[in-house]
């Protein structure tokens, strides 16, 4: 019986967790949990699977709703509690599907305890990747990535020497403007770019996805995850979201990894690592796919994932300055204060304006994403 900590237990990533958990319960157990303001979600989850910790991270929920206890739940408010929870020593796996650089620290944590980590938060890697690259050669900890592209890679890759692999290529479903005419992109609203054709996901990362920003914090992760070259890592469009992930080897063939789009499959791989899924988790036949189509994503629709290949080949902070323009650029956007097309040219301001170091410590990746949250409320504001 493992037991588990699932931080953002609300989110997508977070149901299809607790499906796992309850499919598999003589398996996984619920040790904690966290929500950031879901407290009629966090009830429900209490009273079906009573575990020892729920942590809210929100400081604005009103405290009084849940109070310090429910059942057997022992309930903790503020963010920094998910450090605590990650660290229990009757912790097996971490998994980490909170939304954005709020996961890096509560990671951290779940490093440094040696814990085994199923991480679906991409921000952690791409904010600060050489630091914890660093880290976890002094842990005993481990990373299975849990976004369904990474986690198609990691069974591919698993066994296969490095000289084998000429590049691996991550799919997108090109968001809801991929066959938008260019001309139309300046009258995008947001409830337009929550309309994501694939995915039920939060709307931040519907939002990443409709600009295919997502996708290139995902190239950063990957690199990362893998130890590959940029020019070794591909995007294509893939509107079907069956395939997940393809490697090409040195020969010219390629080997992909496919299953209908639902997060259930990566999370109980990463769950079960290293064993396998004891048994079949839906009924889906490769001749219900139909046809599947594939095209390289146009840059002038996808400016930002351009710019996160040229964040991610220049290293050092320049990953964490891409991804806090973009998460405050995003969220500009959701209270309707900029465009659609602002997000990725304040990205670009972002990136000119602050200059890229190489540092050794966490505290100067944190403060690199500071300063461009900093710098993109100074942008739209007109102070620059």
């Amino acid at each position: 019986m493992k037991k588990i900590c699932l931080l953002g237990a609300s989110g997508s990533v977070g149901s299809s967790s607790l499906k796992i958990i309850r499919k598999f319960s003589e398996f996984f157990e619920l040790h904690s949990f966290s929500v950031h303001s879901g407290i009629d979600t966090a009830k429900s989850i209490i009273e079906e699977f009573s575990p020892r910790f729920l942590v809210v991270s929100s400081d604005s929920v009103d405290r009084t709703i849940l109070g310090s206890k429910l059942g057997k739940t022992e309930i903790l408010y503020g963010s920094s509690f998910l450090e605590t929870i990650v660290s229990e020593p009757d912790v097996d796996v971490v998994l980490t599907a909170i939304v954005g650089s709020a996961g890096l620290l509560p990671t951290v944590a779940a490093i440094r305890a040696g814990k085994k980590i199923a991480i679906a938060n991409k921000e952690t890697l791409v904010t600060s990747g050489p630091y914890i690259k660093k880290l976890l050669k002094t842990s005993k900890s481990s990373l299975i990535p849990v976004d369904s592209e990474h986690n198609a890679l990691f069974q591919l890759l698993e066994g296969r020497s490095p000289d084998f692999i000429h590049s691996i290529t991550l799919t997108a479903s090109g968001g809801p403007f991929r066959e938008l005419a260019l001309d139309k992109f300046s009258s995008i609203t947001l409830e337009d770019a929550l309309q994501h054709p694939t995915w039920k996901m939060g709307p931040k990362i519907t939002i990443d996805s409709a600009g295919m920003i997502n996708k290139g914090l995902e190239v950063i992760e990957a690199h990362y995850l893998f130890d590959l070259d940029y020019d070794k890592i591909e995007v294509v469009v893939h509107p079907e979201s069956i395939v997940h992930g393809l490697i090409e080897t040195k020969d010219g063939a390629s080997i992909l990894y496919a299953s209908y789009p639902d997060m259930i499959f990566p999370v109980a791989h990463a769950l079960f690592y290293p064993s396998e899924t004891p048994k079949r988790l839906i009924e889906s036949k490769a001749f219900s796919w139909k046809n599947l189509r594939f095209w390289a994503p146009e840059s002038e629709r996808y400016p930002g994932l351009k710019l996160a290949y040229q964040a991610g080949k220049n290293g050092g902070t320049a990953p964490a300055i891409f991804n806090a323009a973009n998460e405050e650029a995003v969220q500009w956007f959701i209270e309707k204060q900029i465009s659609f097309t602002m997000i990725p040219k304040l990205i670009e301001r972002a990136l000119e304006t602050i200059p890229v170091n190489f540092p050794e410590d966490l505290e100067s990746y944190i403060e690199a994403d500071k300063k461009a949250r900093q710098i993109v409320r100074k942008f739209i504001k007109g102070v620059l």
